[in-house]
Order: structure tokens, then C-alpha cells, then sequence
């Protein structure tokens, strides 16, 4: 789901975490500028400025490198929103999936990643769970508005937070129609106006849905 990555963020730690980021921002790099396909250890190796052998003993494979950039991106994610109200806080998300989007780094590194993952299942796996971290992060603005007595009961915030982000991903990978702040909020409305709805509730389709 959502990317959440805010570039240039990094992390203190001794030489083992410092040669791991630098490593991992070859890595992305190299992914932005040449594709999945392209990707060779000998040159994230050059570019990290690390001896090739440290990049091979540790990652082995690419897709072992791959994989280890999406956790990495996982544990740098930005911390959700709170607006004090769900509107808020899914528009909050719409606009930050835009802004990784549509950055001249993390935009190029998605695409291959996810073109990596339609033909690589270690990819695919360690995509889905870098997304499976994100969508629970935000599935918590969600409960917090169940509790408010914004939204029905027993609404599941994780397809709540899929449904803001699909239309946008749809448009970085299908349509090519633009990604902004506009196209945003109108798909953190029309999430919005499903869970009210009670769309995304578990009740059967005869419960009627009431928020409390």
C-alpha cells in the first residue's frame, strides 16, 4: 500500500549499520536509475564504496538485496497522521503516497520493484510484507475513528487504507494520468464515503451499519 518513505532519512550505528545503508542506497539507487533487471551487486558494491565480497557474503543475490532495501524502507517509514478526524487523517495518506510517488528517486525505485515482483516471488513476498507494515500503520487511524463513533462498527481499516492508495498506484502504473494533491484528496474522499457507507465493514449485507 503505501510507500511512506521520505528520502534521505537515515539511521545512526557502527560500521556494520553503515555499510548496510550505504548498501542499501546503492541499491535503490542503482534500481531508480536502471531497473530491476539491470541490477548487479559488482556495481551497488562501486557505488556503496564497500569491497564486492562484503556485498556478496552478506546479500548473496539480488533479489536477497531487494528484499533487505524493502525492509530497511519499512523500518524508516514515516509514522502515520493524526488529524483528529478520519477525513484528515486518510487524506494525510493519499498525499504522502503521492509525495513518494512522485519523487525523482523513490517514484523510478517502485516501479521496478514492483515490475521485479510480477516475475520474482522472493521480491513479490518481501514487497508484500514492506506493504503489509504500512497498511497496518495506518489501519490504526481507522479504529481510532470507530472509537470516535465516525464510522461504523467493526470497519476494516486495512481495506479502508487499500482503498485510498489503489486508485493512485493505478495511476503510476496504468493510466499515467497525473499524480497530485488534487487526485489526493479524491481518493481519500471516496474511501471515506465507502466507509461511511459501510462498505468495508464485516457485517453480513443485511446488518444494517450505524456509526455509534
Amino acid at each position: 500500500m503505501t510507500s511512506d518513505v521520505e528520502p534521505g532519512t537515515t539511521r545512526p550505528g557502527g560500521r556494520t549499520a553503515r555499510v548496510r545503508e550505504a548498501v542499501l542506497r546503492a541499491a535503490g539507487d542503482a534500481l531508480a536509475e536502471h531497473g530491476f533487471e539491470r541490477l548487479d551487486l559488482a556495481d551497488v558494491a562501486r557505488r556503496a564504496e564497500v569491497g564486492k565480497t562484503t556485498v556478496y557474503r552478506r546479500w548473496s543475490t539480488t533479489t536477497g538485496l531487494v528484499a533487505d532495501l524493502l525492509a530497511d524502507m519499512a523500518e524508516q517509514s514515516v509514522s502515520r497522521s493524526a488529524t483528529g478526524t478520519l477525513r484528515g487523517d486518510l487524506r494525510e495518506n493519499a498525499r504522502l503516497v503521492v509525495r513518494t510517488l512522485t519523487d525523482p528517486r523513490q517514484g523510478p525505485l517502485f516501479k521496478a520493484v514492483i515490475a521485479a515482483a510480477t516475475c520474482d516471488e522472493r521480491t513479490a513476498e518481501a514487497l508484500r510484507r514492506f506493504y503489509a507494515t504500512r497498511i497496518t500503520e495506518w489501519a490504526g487511524c481507522v479504529d481510532q475513528a470507530v472509537a470516535r463513533g465516525e464510522i461504523p462498527a467493526n470497519t476494516d481499516g486495512r481495506e479502508v487504507i487499500r482503498a485510498v492508495s489503489a486508485p493512485l498506484y493505478y495511476r503510476l502504473l496504468a493510466s499515467g494520468d497525473p499524480l497530485d494533491e488534487a487526485s489526493a484528496d479524491r481518493a481519500a474522499d471516496a474511501a471515506l464515503a465507502a466507509t461511511l457507507a459501510g462498505v468495508y465493514t464485516a457485517d453480513t449485507p443485511d446488518t444494517p451499519n450505524t456509526a455509534t
